[in-house]
């Protein structure tokens, strides 16, 4: 079992890193802002502590049992993918909203990476993340 305090250090780092990049996102008043952003890594975070969590208790029920634990991260991230797609928007020639669905589903990620403990990964992932979106602009 994760102890309660750093259950609640991951659940803040995910607050702070989706915050983070959801602020670049606000910011350029794209769809999926900050709070988006926020909700999305955070609800990552969860869903891999769950999964965690749900692996050691029934490892205390029965040893015997097989289980995957990372279908439940896999669901997540196709959940995700759904949302990303809902900010994807066609007129005409022109699409708008990648980038906004990619920083869904990086922040999706990297919620992953924090709930699973992996902070080093998750931390420079996000600083890649948020390097490309702030100097990276549209050709």
């Amino acid at each position: 079992m994760i102890p309660a305090q750093e259950i609640v250090l991951r659940l803040v780092l995910g607050a702070l890193i989706g915050g983070i990049i959801g602020f670049e996102r606000e910011v350029h008043g794209r769809a999926a802002g900050f709070r988006t952003q926020l909700i999305v890594c955070v609800a990552a975070v969860l869903i891999m502590i769950v999964s965690e969590n749900y692996y050691f208790y029934i490892k205390a029920i029965d040893p015997t049992l097989r289980i995957d634990p990372a279908r439940i991260a896999a669901g997540a991230i196709i959940g995700i993918g759904f949302l990303g797609g809902g900010v994807i928007i066609k007129g005409g020639s022109t699409v708008r909203g990648i980038t906004t669905a990619a920083s869904i589903w990086i922040v999706s990620a990297i919620g992953l990476a924090i709930g699973a403990g992996l902070y080093l990964a998750a931390v420079a992932t996000s600083a890649i993340t948020v390097v490309a979106l702030v100097t990276l602009r549209r050709v």
